[in-house]
């Protein structure tokens, strides 16, 4: 039987890509460290980390039992919590980790369904990046995510070993926005190409990459005024005349004014909203009933036309 407090031990190295550095996480010493991988490998008649110079690199074993332990583990704080909850009467909770426009446009009406099926719940919200959220809700920090990707697969494919599950949300194509006076401000819609002598003012980093390709496609090369992290900062300095930007659907601020908005025409590129759970055991019920009105309620937001 492989000890659970050895699987923690070498989740930490996996981590640290060092004894040293996962001893001083996990505050212990590198000799207890050392003790409880070699104390794993004999349980597994394998090796599960490979030791050199330059740090500690996990074997194929190693691999697939860190990829394990965070299921595990997860797993493991889940039931603990439960049985909390049942013998100590303590509140029912639930822990959303989410990026921020989705957390201003998409968790409002779907929170507040989720309140008036289940009043009395203790709700958390995360406000936080895909690469940073995923890892909460393996762990059991966080009960589910909202998440995105650009171009490409999902940060959750099926049959992986992450643990996780990726439910498609909505698909949340990329408009340009640009200022009241722009000379393109009374088209219906408008095409990269019209844009190449533009500079682009971004809301987040991965739209850098994003743009890149798309401009390539159309036969530019962007000229980029701001590369910030924040859409709404964006669309504020587009207003100031900086330059113009590309900004996903459900981060457009329409109700503020100096502002014009306009779909882009085809290769449009998208960003692909989706909710991440845990594969678990037994499935959390309320990380579900949030899923179901995350679902019920996104087609009914305001959008714009």
């Amino acid at each position: 039987m492989i000890d659970v407090r050895r699987l923690v031990v070498l989740r930490e190295v996996a981590r640290q890509g060092s004894f040293n550095r996962a001893a001083t996480v996990l505050r212990i010493t590198p000799s207890a460290v050392s003790q409880q991988i070699s104390g794993l490998e004999r349980t597994l008649g394998t090796a599960v980390v490979r030791r050199s110079t330059r740090g500690v690199e996990l074997t194929e074993a190693g691999r697939v039992l860190a990829d394990a332990s965070d299921s595990i583990t997860a797993e493991l704080a889940y039931a603990q919590n439960l049985i909390e909850r049942l013998t100590g009467g303590e509140r029912e909770s639930l822990t959303v980790a989410t990026f921020t426009s989705g957390g201003q446009r998409l968790l409002p009406a779907a929170l507040t369904r989720f309140a008036a099926e289940r009043p009395g719940v203790e709700l958390t919200v995360l406000e936080t990046e895909p690469e940073d959220s995923l890892p909460l809700v393996r762990e059991g920090a966080a009960d589910l995510a909202l998440a995105y990707h650009f171009d490409g697969p999902p940060p959750v494919r099926p049959r992986d070993r992450s643990g996780l599950i990726w439910a498609p949300l909505l698909d949340d194509p990329m408009w340009i926005v640009l200022p009241a006076g722009h000379h393109l401000a009374g088209r219906e819609s408008v095409a990269l190409a019209d844009l190449a002598q533009e500079r682009w003012v971004h809301g987040c980093l991965s739209i850098d990459e994003l743009l890149a390709h798309y401009a390539a496609l159309a036969g530019f090369e962007p000229r980029v005024a701001c590369r910030g992290t924040d859409y709404v900062f964006a669309q504020s300095l587009v207003r100031a005349g900086v330059g113009i930007s590309m900004i996903p659907q459900i981060a457009l601020t329409a109700e503020q004014g100096g502002l014009v908005m306009m779909p882009l025409e085809q290769p449009c590129p998208s960003r692909f909203v989706g909710i991440v759970t845990a594969r678990r055991t037994r499935p959390n019920p309320l990380a579900e009933l949030l899923v179901k009105t995350l679902n019920d309620t996104v087609a009914a937001l305001p959008l714009p036309a």
